[in-house]
């Protein structure tokens, strides 16, 4: 065991090194946050001992307890269904698609974006799903994830401008700074939809830029209604996903009132967002640092909060995986 777990070790230390410069970066940037989150979570945890008693007691204050388990695991199919909505009405530019198709390929996106890095395995997934102009759509699932990413921005700033009322501790001058960066960042999400065309067109001029241009210029092709629907499919999945997480604490028995509750639950999916994506670990560990940090002026036990972020976990993340391995076997390397 010992020698194979050495042999194991080396390889990894092998494979970093054999990286270049900018990947070493990145993955030792990684490492370095991964490292970082489960600190935080041991720390926490030597604080308050994880003891299942204290997550059974809870569970005993909840009347119904299935009826929250069932609901929360009902809306996953609706939560993926909405990005699958997102995905279609974003790829009608480069290949026409069933939503059932669209749903296949997102599925596939998502078991494969569980054991490779960040958004590659993501795209990979939807891309492989079609037939033909794949260099297209690997366009279409960025602009489709950007959506996604300034959805989550804009909720979480709206919920940081809360949480420091709610938590006044908070409200340094750190945490005012903070609230002017979001604030500024959103605000330029909406300049640049209204540019993206002559800086798409700029992007295309350009030396380096242009040989790549066959996987990005489908950003600037979409109209002002293509652009209004794919978000406002993802704003609603965003929601969707927020009521699961909210479902998820009242399964446990946390019953904080609705508007502390939802500021919390934008701030955990905005640490999600921006935080890299681990291989083979998803986003687990992010949302159970994020929530422990957030709800930590409200006296929430931590196992009792630990263990509904990993009930959701299991919901919206693992669950969607299972199913997906399902498609990743029909994909195919190469199109038509």
């Amino acid at each position: 065991m010992n020698v194979a777990l050495c042999s194991l070790q080396s390889n990894v230390f092998s494979y970093v090194l054999s990286l270049k410069l900018a990947k070493k970066i990145v993955v030792w940037g990684k490492i370095v946050v991964f490292a970082g989150l489960v600190i935080y979570i041991g720390y926490v945890l030597r604080q308050q001992r994880f003891d299942w008693t204290v997550v059974q007691r809870q569970l005993q204050t909840v009347a119904y307890p299935e009826r929250w388990a069932m609901a929360l695991f009902l809306l996953t199919p609706v939560n993926w269904g909405f990005e699958a909505l997102k995905w279609q009405i974003l790829l009608r530019r480069v290949e026409n698609v069933t939503f059932w198709a669209a749903y296949k390929g997102v599925l596939a996106g998502v078991a494969l974006g569980f054991a490779l890095p960040a958004q590659l395995g993501d795209t990979a997934g939807r891309v492989l799903s079609l037939r033909m102009n794949r260099a297209g759509a690997v366009g279409a699932s960025l602009v489709s994830g950007g959506m996604q990413f300034y959805v989550a921005l804009v909720f979480g700033a709206v919920a940081w401008g809360h949480h420091l009322m709610v938590a006044p501790d908070r409200a340094t001058s750190g945490g005012q700074l903070l609230l002017v960066i979001l604030s500024l960042l959103s605000g330029l999400g909406v300049v640049f939809g209204l540019v993206r065309r002559p800086v798409i067109g700029w992007l295309e001029k350009r030396p380096v830029a242009g040989r790549f241009a066959k996987y990005w210029t489908v950003a600037g092709q979409y109209d002002n209604r293509e652009i209004v629907l794919a978000l406002g499919a993802a704003a609603t999945r965003y929601l969707v996903f927020s009521i699961q997480f909210y479902m998820a604490l009242r399964l446990l028995g946390i019953n904080l009132p609705v508007p502390i509750s939802a500021s919390g639950i934008g701030l955990v999916f905005l640490a999600k967002t921006i935080t890299p994506a681990f291989n083979l670990l998803s986003d687990l560990g992010v949302r159970e640092a994020a929530s422990l940090w957030v709800f930590a002026p409200f006296g929430i036990p931590a196992p009792v909060l630990l263990t509904a972020t990993l009930t959701l976990w299991l919901a919206n993340v693992l669950t969607p995986v299972l199913v997906g391995l399902i498609w990743v076997w029909k994909l195919k390397l190469t199109a038509e």
